[in-house]
């Protein structure tokens, strides 16, 4: 990532802090809901599992946007609001004793600061658009 007359720049979407941190926590989640119940398989398991994935794909799909920037914010407000489902079903996921509190407090933290990094980007999308 490089900084030229203040736009931001980035081969991949894998360059950016904020899809690295999203990436890291859905494996996490991931690894820890191999252990829900199986009853939980098509509800909570399938639900968590796809909202923590699907903000690093809408993140893949906005860098690839960056040409116009109603596409663009359009796939980031995408990322910003499977962010926040991911912490919902991680509030039902700590509520049902799927994970301690603990846990569901080391996995619900880093969604705070992506949501916190999605929240610039859409506020400040001309510093990210191709010229």
């Amino acid at each position: 990532m490089e900084e030229k007359e203040g736009k931001i720049y980035f081969r991949t979407h894998e360059d950016l802090a904020i899809y690295q941190l999203a990436f890291e926590t859905a494996m996490q989640i991931f690894e820890h809901s191999k252990k829900f119940p199986v009853e939980e398989k098509y509800s909570l398991t399938d639900q968590i599992r796809r909202s923590s994935r699907s903000v690093c794909a809408n993140l893949a799909e906005a860098r690839r946007k960056r040409r116009y920037k109603a596409a663009f914010v359009a796939k980031l407000n995408d990322c910003e609001a499977e962010a926040a489902e991911t912490q919902v079903w991680l509030k039902f996921a700590v509520k049902c004793q799927y994970l301690t509190v603990e846990q569901g407090r080391e996995l619900y933290i880093p969604y705070n600061q992506i949501l916190s990094g999605l929240v610039k980007m859409i506020s400040h999308p001309d510093d990210w658009l191709l010229s």
